[in-house]
């Protein structure tokens, strides 16, 4: 079997050429973000895709970090990207970020539902947060409203029709957060089987 981001890379540029499903409900959640900036806010985002979001955010902050596992959407991110001096994209998973306790606000839009691991995920999220830091992320939650896709979604993705998507309710996703060691501050999600917005501030893990 191929690599994930061998589907990411193939489908780069049509992603790049998609308009955004619900320009209100990303432009709200682009401004609740904002709320947790300040001009030195040094910003972590994770599985940026091709960049849209970062470029939004990346000029009212310190410094912005957008990573990705997929050479394709990087290409396309950083050819958008290139006059914003504070932006920069790099080539990376979670895991192979150094330290920790580096980052003010980590953001990971659109891809919760699609990490092999979650608590894993949840775990170098916090690892990564400074003290009393903001993890601000935007799931759907497919067995909500979505539950027909448990069918259809494996033979999708053997098809390489589809990533591999993970089923879990939005209970089950705010359970998880929590446990990962975060208190969740804000909750939005614009009508039922839309994604879930959550913003969640990091508390420290009791030894």
């Amino acid at each position: 079997m191929s690599h994930p981001s061998a589907f990411w890379d193939r489908i780069a540029k049509r992603y790049a050429k998609s308009p955004v499903a619900d320009e209100a409900a990303y432009r709200h959640k682009l401004e609740v973000t904002r709320q947790y900036f300040t001009p030195d806010t040094r910003v972590l985002e994770f599985a940026c895709g091709t960049g849209t979001t970062a470029i939004e955010h990346a000029p009212i902050v310190g410094h912005y970090l957008a990573t990705d596992f997929s050479a394709g959407m990087l290409e396309i991110a950083r050819s958008r990207g290139a006059g914003v001096d504070n932006l920069a994209f790099e080539q990376a998973t979670l895991e192979q970020l150094p330290g920790k306790a580096c980052f003010d606000v980590i953001l990971g839009m659109s891809i919760l539902h699609l990490v092999d691991d979650l608590d894993d995920t949840l775990a170098q999220v916090h690892r990564l947060l400074v003290a009393d830091g903001v993890f601000v992320s935007s799931t759907i939650c497919m067995s909500d409203r979505h539950g027909w896709f448990r069918l259809v979604g494996p033979i999708g993705h053997r098809l390489g029709l589809f990533p591999r998507v993970r089923m879990f309710s939005r209970d089950q996703l705010e359970e998880r957060i929590q446990a990962a060691g975060f208190h969740i501050d804000y909750r939005y999600q614009p009508s039922p089987g839309k994604a879930v917005f959550i913003v969640a501030r990091r508390v420290a893990r009791e030894n």
